[in-house]
């Protein structure tokens, strides 16, 4: 994939994009076809389309191109729709002021300023590293983050190791247990602390079970053994308060630990800007235009919360890029006037304001598995203003909502509470929880289960 570059930056452009993955890219189209002129994308990567162009697996782009694409292919057509759109890469943006005006760095030209009528924010997400989990332990080669190892096999094709361990069974951790094994390399199992998974189903079918790959839940890694190279790691089974039961540990002999142990918004600009910041999703708090609490700053993808697939990104992305150029043409939408609030099961959501007037979606996660809910919209007397029923929900996968102005008519503003709540099945009363069907992980040493 080559990536255009312009041989000179404008002086102005109406809107500029931070960050070339598909929610910069698809922002940045989107700000075009709503009327910005002139749009610009800085990416610190050598060429546009982010962490897309190291997933070489399908599963993308079901919901945004109707069909099934690797994550280079799902990049390829962003950056085939950015024409017009200029991508500067091997650059980065090193503040924006309260006027706009961004400043950038770039290989190519050094440093340089440019004014803005609008700026997405769009940087991604960073992993979790050994420093984040404490594991206690030496400090030896063979640790690698689940995403870096990806690059390491997947665009340089080096293997990390002969025999792995995986702490953590978010998505990229699954995925590169079923890659590490097509590979050649041996994975002795994906250890998740909590008691449920954190990867979708999807791929814990496809990456784990087709492969035989044992996943061990309410399991962690308490040490790390090794002086040049890892040589084996000990792990224990967690009580209900996620302390390890040491006296029930046994060691696992590898030279590679794969940590997949969750993401974080990338949003080291974001506090330059003193953006206010949600601090369960650690993203800038947004409007449902995704303007952040700086006039004319939007922010969108995980920059604002980790998404469980690109699609949802790519519509989030076309949201936050439409408002941008609307604003920088003089077209703002009108300010929200409903402030939601995160109640019962629900860990947070995504926007934090809506309007009455407008259709918006609004993206959430439940903090513990339930089968057969209701999602529910509170208003802050208790009245119940809108009911969902829902086969069931996961902390792994986002759940969605899509408001109509119909279903807030009889709403004028205020605050709303979002919850998930438990639904009784006919004949049990209030028996609402019969438990969700979670994977069952291998059985340990011993024959505890």
């Amino acid at each position: 994939m080559i990536t255009a570059q312009p041989r000179h930056l404008r002086r102005r452009y109406d809107v500029v994009v931070v960050g070339g993955g598909p929610a910069g890219l698809e922002a940045a189209v989107a700000a075009q076809n709503a009327g910005a002129a002139q749009v610009l994308v800085v990416d610190r990567e050598p060429e546009a389309g982010g962490i897309l162009l190291q997933c070489i697996h399908t599963g993308f782009g079901l919901h945004r191109f109707g069909a099934e694409l690797t994550g280079p292919e799902y990049a390829q057509r962003l950056v085939a729709q950015a024409q017009g759109v200029d991508i500067v890469a091997d650059a980065c943006v090193l503040d924006v002021d309260e006027q706009r005006r961004v400043k950038l760095m770039t290989t190519a030209s050094g440093i340089a300023t440019v004014d803005a009528g609008a700026v997405v924010l769009a940087m991604g997400a960073r992993e979790r590293t050994r420093a984040a989990a404490r594991i206690p332990g030496t400090r030896p080669a063979g640790i690698f983050t689940a995403g870096l190892a990806q690059r390491l096999v997947n665009l340089y094709g080096l293997m990390p190791g002969r025999r792995a361990a995986i702490l953590g069974s978010g998505d990229i951790g699954l995925i590169m247990a079923r890659r590490l094994v097509l590979e050649g390399v041996e994975v002795a199992g994906v250890f998740e602390l909590m008691p449920h998974a954190n990867g979708l189903n999807r791929n814990i079918v496809q990456c784990l079970h087709d492969f035989a790959i044992p996943l061990y839940l309410s399991t962690t890694v308490v040490e790390i053994h090794g002086h040049e190279r890892l040589e084996k790691v000990t792990v224990a089974p967690v009580d209900s308060t996620l302390q390890p039961q040491l006296a029930q540990a046994w060691e696992i002999p590898c030279d590679t630990l794969l940590l997949s142990i969750g993401l974080i918004p990338e949003n080291e600009l974001s506090g330059q800007l003193r953006l206010r910041i949600d601090p369960a999703t650690r993203g800038p708090v947004v409007a449902s235009t995704m303007e952040c609490s700086r006039d004319g700053v939007f922010a969108c993808g995980n920059v604002v919360h980790i998404h469980d697939l690109v699609d949802f990104v790519s519509a989030e992305a076309m949201l936050a890029g439409t408002c941008a150029g609307r604003f920088a043409t003089a077209a703002p939408a009108p300010a929200d006037n409903v402030r939601l609030l995160p109640g019962e099961n629900v860990r947070y959501c995504v926007p934090h304001t809506i309007s009455t007037e407008r259709e918006q979606t609004v993206y959430l996660r439940t903090l513990r598995p339930l089968e057969s809910c209701e999602l529910r919209l509170v208003e802050a007397e208790g009245n119940v203003l809108y009911t969902k029923r829902l086969r069931y929900v996961f902390p792994a996968e986002m759940v969605t909502l899509k408001l109509r102005p119909a279903i807030l008519q009889k709403f004028h503003g205020g605050t709303l509470r979002v919850e998930l709540v438990p639904r009784a099945f006919p004949g049990q009363g209030d028996a609402a929880e019969p438990g969700f069907p979670l994977p069952a992980p291998d059985k340990r040493p011993g024959g505890e289960p």
